[in-house]
Order: structure tokens, then C-alpha cells, then sequence
């Protein structure tokens, strides 16, 4: 089969098994997440728990972010993704099964979500590498194809939660997510990736030395310093969503997964466009935009009291987010060398997902004494001002850029 040169990557038959297996998951994924979000505010009403649950579930990324960046470029990287999709599926299996049991208890979502943050703290660094790896060349289409899928499933995930909450609870939420790690499971087994660089040296050693390539790469710095103040000022809204659904915009389960399933319109927008380009210029400016875009849409849902409103809002929000985060993910993966991948993205995961908790938290706290409206907005201010920054700064990194890696991609058209 001939596949068109936007989804070029899936010309390779271990992509197509990769990405066949993200999309049966990662609906899985977006499901469970909005009903134990859902669960919670059911059980407690309560903001400040919300963001706690948040908390947990993420702040073990930025604990083992980096040790697992490391340990995905020192082991092989579909071994660990095969062991964090293990513990993954228990911890669906008895979340399921304590709620539909009719038992389970706010500590229990608690414990289970700081079981699946560490999950994710060793997952996210190994399968973000493994896929690079496999894709090859095709590294930058194969990342906008990965965040398609995810995006995609952003939509259906919390649709179908909103309407299997509603309808029979958020156990059956849960026991579909453990269900859906089969096609992921199954995937990973059967594709056979190239072998990676050998590791010379100690671990300490070895850990330091990517922390040293951040440190001295300007563009690294930057993008990541980017990243760091969207994860920690915006992404919190996600957390604060079910209280805007139902104290601001007077809806239910429905409404929060619609609102959620907005974002995600915006988000599978933004990487289309992503998947229709060619190597890695003009990128930069596209990650400032996203970021720029990320901030106007969460502002513009801090101001909105219908739910027509707040979805458009959340439209613009998730075509920045996904822009910003898939730009930055690309730039990072196509200038770091093979060997640097995966101690690269753990720092991404550590500075986008592990951030993210330390916002979760704050936000929460700050929601339930100023409301949630004013502290999404006050978040959203800051983000449109870091933006401004770095559309400043843009010129002297493409620079550097440029003389460090000179073949790499031809400059952007005057």
C-alpha cells in the first residue's frame, strides 16, 4: 500500500503496529482519567482533592523523570515499556474492581494514582525514545502522527466517559481502560526495534552527562524553560475542569467530557498541521505561537459563563497545547544525538509532566479561595507573557541552531 506523504511514517511496519496499538489504548487512557477525576468530585466535592489526586498521579515523573530518561538510554526501551504497561493494566483492573464493588474510598484513588504517576515516570521517557528510534528519519512525521492519535483519542476518551458515567458508573470506565492495553501489548511484542548505542561508563556518570548536554544547549534551556512554566501555570486547568462544569457552567459528567473532548478537537487541529510539514524549520516559531494561543484560550475560559463559549475557548487552548508541546518534543528529538534520546525526554517528562502536579496542587488550593475562573486566568496571564519571552529570544537560538547543526535543515524562507 502506497501511503501519502503526510503519513509517510506508517511505510514502516513496526510504526503501524506502534501507532495500531496507541489507538486502541489510549482511548483507555482518556476515559479512566476523566472518570476518576469524576469519581473524585462525585465522592468529595472537593477542589483541593482534585488537585491532590492530580498531584499524586504526576509528581513521580518529576521525582524518576531524569533516572528514567537515563535507564531508558542504558536498557532496552521496549522491555521497560512492556513492565510500565504491566503494572498499568493491575492498577486499572483494581480501581475497576473496588468501584464496581461499590467500595472504593477517596484514600484508595489516591494510592492508585501515585501507583499509576510512577507508571508513567518510567513509561513516558522509554516510549517517547522507542519511537524515535523506529521511526528514523521520519522522527518528526512520526511524532505529529503519535500526537494525532492521541489527540484523537482526547475526544472519544472523555465523550465516551462522560456518557458511560452518566449512564452506569466509572467502574465499567475503568475495567475498558485495562481492557484496552491489549492492542499495545500485543503491538510491542511483535515489532522488532533497531539496537541501540552501546553505554560506556557508570551510572552517575551517565545521568550527568545528559544534564550537562541541557545545560550547555542553548535551545534545550529554552524550550524546555518554555515548557516548564505551560505545564506548571497552565495544564492545571485539566485538574480544575470538573468544578468549572459543575459550579461555573452548571453541567454534569456530560458537559466536563465534552469540555475535555473540545480541547481535543483543538489538539488532533493542531497536529494535522504538524503532520503536513517537512523537517524541523520554522518550527521554533510555531512552538511561540502554540504557547501564545495555549494562554488566549484558557484566559479567554476564565471569562466564560456559557458552555458554548468555554468549548471554543478550550478549541484554541488545545491547538496551542499540542503545538507547543509536539513542536517542542520534535525540536528536542531531531537536534539531540541517538544516544542522548532518551536522558532528553526524561527531562521533557520530567519538566511537562512532572511539573504539571506541583501547578495541579497550587491551583487547587488557589481555586477554592478565589474560585476557579480567576486562578485559570491568573495562570493563562503568565504563559502569554513567558511566550512574549521567548518569541524575543527566537532569532539568537535559530543562531545557534544553525551553526551547530548546518545540514540539518535549510534556513526558514525571508
Amino acid at each position: 500500500m502506497r501511503w501519502p506523504d503526510a503519513l509517510r511514517s506508517l511505510r514502516k511496519r513496526d510504526l503501524r503496529l506502534f501507532f495500531a496499538g496507541q489507538s486502541v489504548s489510549l482511548a483507555g487512557t482518556w476515559m479512566q482519567g476523566v472518570a476518576q477525576s469524576w469519581l473524585v468530585w462525585r465522592l468529595t466535592r472537593s477542589s483541593e482533592l482534585l488537585g491532590v489526586v492530580n498531584f499524586l498521579g504526576q509528581v513521580p515523573v518529576f521525582l524518576f523523570g531524569i533516572w528514567a530518561g537515563s535507564i531508558a538510554d542504558r536498557h532496552p526501551r521496549r522491555r521497560i515499556v512492556l513492565l510500565t504497561q504491566t503494572n498499568a493494566i493491575f492498577q486499572a483492573v483494581l480501581l475497576a474492581a473496588l468501584t464496581l464493588a461499590g467500595v472504593v474510598r477517596p484514600w484508595h484513588v489516591v494510592v492508585l494514582a501515585g501507583m499509576l504517576g510512577l507508571t508513567y515516570a518510567f513509561e513516558i521517557p522509554a516510549r517517547q525514545a522507542l519511537l524515535a528510534d523506529i521511526a528514523g528519519s521520519d522522527a518528526p512525521n512520526a511524532i505529529a502522527l503519535n500526537s494525532s492519535i492521541v489527540n484523537s483519542a482526547r475526544i472519544v476518551g472523555p465523550a465516551l466517559a462522560g456518557a458511560l458515567v452518566a449512564a452506569v458508573g466509572e467502574g465499567f470506565c475503568f475495567a475498558l481502560n485495562a481492557l484496552s492495553f491489549a492492542g499495545t501489548y500485543y503491538a510491542l511484542v511483535k515489532m522488532h526495534p533497531p539496537p541501540q548505542p552501546r553505554v560506556e561508563g557508570g551510572r552517575r556518570a551517565h545521568l550527568l552527562e545528559g544534564l550537562a548536554y541541557a545545560g550547555r544547549t542553548g535551545h534545550v534551556r529554552a524550550l524546555l524553560a518554555l515548557l516548564a512554566v505551560s505545564s506548571f501555570f497552565a495544564m492545571p486547568y485539566q485538574a480544575l475542569l470538573p468544578v468549572v462544569s459543575a459550579e461555573v457552567l452548571h453541567g454534569g459528567a456530560g458537559l466536563y467530557g465534552l469540555l475535555l473532548g473540545s480541547a481535543g478537537a483543538g489538539a488532533l487541529v493542531g497536529a494535522i498541521g504538524l503532520l503536513l510539514r517537512n523537517g524541523l524549520a520554522g518550527l521554533g516559531r510555531r512552538v511561540a505561537l502554540g504557547t501564545t494561543l495555549l494562554g488566549a484560550g484558557l484566559l479567554a475560559l476564565s471569562f466564560s459563563r456559557h458552555p458554548v463559549v468555554a468549548g471554543a475557548s478550550l478549541v484554541v487552548a488545545g491547538f496551542g497545547f499540542i503545538t507547543q508541546m509536539a513542536g517542542t518534543m520534535t525540536l528536542l528529538q531531531g537536534l539531540a544525538p541517538v544516544d542522548m534520546r532518551g536522558r532528553v525526554m526524561g527531562l521533557f517528562s520530567t519538566l511537562f509532566v512532572g511539573v504539571t502536579p506541583f501547578g495541579s496542587l497550587a491551583a487547587g488550593f488557589a481555586a477554592s479561595r478565589f474560585g476557579a475562573p480567576r486562578t485559570i486566568g491568573a495562570g493563562a496571564a503568565v504563559v502569554i507573557c513567558a511566550s512574549a519571552v521567548f518569541h524575543l529570544a527566537l532569532p539568537r537560538l535559530r543562531r545557534t541552531v544553525l551553526a551547530q547543526h548546518p545540514t540539518l535543515f535549510p534556513p526558514a524562507p525571508q
